[in-house]
């Protein structure tokens, strides 16, 4: 049996995070002479010994990665899903050798090209035709054989017009156009990609999915995805891991690794944008999932308003937001979209709070929960995708189902109307 392209053995991260003293707290000025003796002569220390130096008053040590180990064959497509701060992207960065783990080993049999936020690997001041050939260099190979690539890295990623333009001056969706078209192309035995396949249009994305099977199936190489597009990630990889506070919890077939990330954490049917995500592009700050019996359980039948709190900066053109409810099955079931003519939604910068309410919500009993698309139609830039988002349950006191109902069947027609209320009133976190 051949070894495996990825080996992955006891690997763990460590961070030190520094935390200052509140500065309302009373210090007498010997302590606060002590402190700071003590925190100089502990960054002295740290640099003599080549350590990471923390700013701050007291350290504390956090694991973002915590003995964890698999391997992946070549040929194979792993997905890897988790929250934010499951240690996905820190895993990924060690794959692609950017960061030195603090425990464990990692064996490599290949070239690597690594796609993990947008611009990775990019000179800015280069053009585009420049950096194809940085990133051929970098991976080692002949500007022959990167010359045989040009053409259909070129063709692949649409930006014909701006090859010689400096890369400093592409938008994101540009970005992530030509560096998934060189690193696709260039012929890399393993493919690192991170959530940035989220930016651009919805009909890129789409050919991305394409390529990566293409690579993956015709050519036998390895590709590890990272997404929270579950429909996506289930139809391109049929293993996943499921990380969890830095650990593994699950290590096998897509479909149960999604099921427990939905269920994981499911009690509650509310979402809150992440402090650290990126906010200048439009996006949802947060959704409220109104349940007829509080918290998480909806009585069968009863109405239903879900809130999305969507801030932009900027004015968009042509903006379009739209949600799915999707089953533990990972069917979607009922989708209602509002577009930028209605409401008046998106044409001045700033806030919208929209509502979305059900008369009457049908669902037969179950989990739930939301898959969001927030975008420029038609085809134009997807500024965000959430999917297992907002989870909620439909029960019924007779715990039968409704009149009617099919199992076979998975998608419901429901009535359904958009309304907005007071951004001011209604704050976005």
């Amino acid at each position: 049996m051949p070894a495996p392209v990825i080996k992955v053995e006891n690997l763990s991260k460590r961070y030190l995070v520094g935390h200052r003293s509140r500065p309302d707290d009373y210090v007498a000025l010997r302590e606060v002479i002590r402190r700071e003796v003590h925190n100089v002569a502990r960054k002295a220390a740290d640099v003599v010994r080549g350590r990471q130096v923390v700013q701050g008053d007291d350290v504390e040590e956090y694991w973002a990665l915590k003995d964890v180990g698999f391997e992946v064959n070549q040929g194979e497509v792993l997905g890897i899903i988790g929250r934010n701060g499951a240690g996905k992207s820190t895993l990924l960065k060690i794959l692609s050798r950017i960061t030195e783990p603090t425990e464990g080993r990692v064996t490599l049999r290949g070239r690597v090209a690594s796609l993990l936020e947008v611009g990775t690997g990019f000179h800015p001041e280069l053009s585009g035709r420049e950096n194809i050939y940085l990133n051929g260099a970098i991976l080692g190979m002949s500007r022959a054989e990167i010359r045989k690539k040009f053409d259909e890295i070129v063709a692949f990623s649409e930006i014909e017009k701006f090859l010689d333009t400096p890369v400093k001056r592409y938008s994101s969706g540009m970005y992530v156009r030509l560096a998934f078209a060189v690193a696709a192309h260039l012929e890399p035995e393993i493919l690192i990609i991170d959530e940035v396949l989220a930016v651009g249009d919805l009909e890129f994305q789409k050919k991305c999915l394409g390529k990566m099977d293409e690579v993956s199936h015709r050519d036998g190489r390895t590709v590890l995805l990272v997404s929270h597009n579950m429909s996506s990630l289930a139809a391109l990889a049929s293993r996943a891991l499921f990380l969890d506070r830095g650990s593994i919890v699950v290590d096998g077939l897509t479909t149960e690794a999604i099921a427990a990330y939905v269920s994981n954490g499911s009690a509650t049917s509310n979402y809150l944008c992440p402090s650290e995500k990126e906010v200048a592009a439009p996006h949802i700050g947060r959704i409220e999932v109104l349940t007829s019996e509080g918290g998480s359980l909806h009585r069968f039948a009863e109405p239903l308003d879900i809130k999305f709190w969507i801030h932009h900066q900027r004015p968009m053109v042509r903006g379009c937001f739209s949600f799915q409810i999707v089953n533990e099955q990972q069917q979607s079931v009922i989708q209602a979209k509002i577009y930028y003519n209605d409401l008046k939604f998106g044409h001045t910068p700033g806030s919208t709070v929209l509502v979305c309410r059900f008369p009457k919500l049908r669902l037969n009993i179950g989990r739930f929960y939301l898959r969001t698309y927030l975008s420029e139609p038609p085809g134009g830039e997807v500024y965000e995708t959430l999917d297992g988002v907002a989870h909620f349950e439909i029960v019924r006191s007779d715990e039968a189902p409704p009149w009617g109902w099919r199992s076979e069947v998975c998608a419901y027609d429901e009535d359904y109307a958009w309304n907005t209320v007071d951004a001011v009133a209604e704050a976005i976190p």
